[in-house]
């Protein structure tokens, strides 16, 4: 699969911006072993093997371990994460996915049982954020530094 645009390089300023919304959310008080896990998760599902990449290596880098890694995508079959973690990863799919349902009572309220409302605001742009990243790595075919073509 071959690179396609550079946005980084082309769309300096609106990177720019993208990565002052970053900072908030870095700065926000959201535990950051929590924010690594909704943006593994969200890329998981978006299908991002250049944010997969990082964000694992990040979360590994601040001490997530490997099994809570592994099983992320089957979190809720899985008693290793946190209420606050489990309801985090319920908000995460429900906004990353909202073209399917929208975000419904239920995971609202079990988000609002674990976050102030300042925290699930900053939960909010932290998942709105992932997405950002996630479609413009998709969009532009952005490759991870692992990545290597495979003779069929």
């Amino acid at each position: 699969m071959k690179q396609r645009i550079n946005a980084h390089a082309l769309a300096g300023g609106g990177i720019a911006a993208l990565l002052g919304v970053e900072k908030y959310v870095s700065e926000s008080g959201l535990e950051h072993s929590l924010l690594h896990l909704i943006k593994t998760r969200a890329s998981q599902m978006n299908g991002c093997a250049y944010c997969l990449h990082m964000h694992t290596s990040d979360a590994r880098a601040g001490g997530e371990s490997e099994a809570r890694l592994y099983l992320l995508a089957a979190w809720r079959e899985s008693n290793m994460y946190t209420a606050r973690e489990r309801a985090a990863l319920a908000w995460t799919e429900a906004v990353t996915a909202i073209a399917d349902g929208h975000v419904s009572d239920a995971v609202y309220d079990e988000a609002r049982a674990q976050f102030s409302e300042k925290e699930l605001a900053d939960l909010t742009i932290a998942v709105a954020m992932i997405n950002a990243w996630n479609r413009l790595a998709v969009a532009a075919r952005l490759r991870h530094p692992h990545d290597k073509t495979v003779a069929a």
